[in-house]
């Protein structure tokens, strides 16, 4: 492991992340969650399918 790791591991433990920006993180792991869910249960909404090149091909 990196030694700035270990600093910025102590410095974490010496001061910890705010309840406020710990609700954050939670709530975008909770939104991550839930697209997956609803990505593998329901499906992809068509809307959201971007249509690629015809033919496989990469046009350049």
């Amino acid at each position: 492991m990196n030694f700035m790791w270990f600093m910025r591991a102590s410095n974490w433990a010496r001061r910890p992340p705010s309840w406020g920006r710990v609700k954050l993180v939670l709530a975008v792991i909770a939104v991550c969650i839930l697209l997956f869910v609803v990505e593998r249960y329901v499906g992809w909404p068509d809307w959201m399918t971007t249509e690629g090149p015809r033919g496989g091909r990469i046009l350049r």
